[in-house]
């Protein structure tokens, strides 16, 4: 896990914390569990724009994972536009629409956590009518945390 306190771009001192856990026995890939951990802290309001994300080495070896795995992650992520790697300057945190963008990063967000607890639902040997009732069942009454 990672777990670091980050300065802004601005240099103000209001950091932001970021927490990346990587499973390496769930068979998901190491730069996608980045990647959707990164996307789950934007859409949930964790870390916003203008934030930095630490650097590729530094994240890398706090996760104890190859350097071209993070560095892959941020480029995708780069490529699609929800960060921006400034050379020499670091990786900041984008701009994203309020409206449709952010609630697509939502969505996308929910679609990967429900594919997570079937897969792992699944695994446990139960079938789809009992993942489904037990769904419908916490919806109707959520647990008291």
């Amino acid at each position: 896990m990672y777990n670091n306190t980050i300065r802004q771009f601005d240099g103000k001192e209001s950091a932001i914390e970021l927490e990346i856990e990587i499973d390496f026995r769930g068979g998901v890939p190491i730069y996608i569990q980045i990647m959707e951990q990164i996307v789950h802290k934007i859409a949930t309001g964790d870390i916003g724009p203008g934030d930095q994300l630490p650097p590729v080495r530094q994240l890398a070896d706090a996760l104890e994972v190859n350097f071209n795995t993070v560095a892959r992650a941020y480029r995708l992520l780069d490529e699609a536009g929800v960060i921006s790697t400034q050379h020499g300057r670091g990786t900041y945190i984008l701009e994203v629409d309020e409206g449709r963008e952010k609630r697509q990063l939502k969505r996308e967000d929910l679609v990967r956590l429900t594919i997570r607890y079937v897969t792992e639902a699944r695994k446990l040997g139960f079938p789809p009518e009992v993942i489904e009732s037990t769904v419908a069942q916490i919806l109707r009454e959520p647990p008291e945390e």
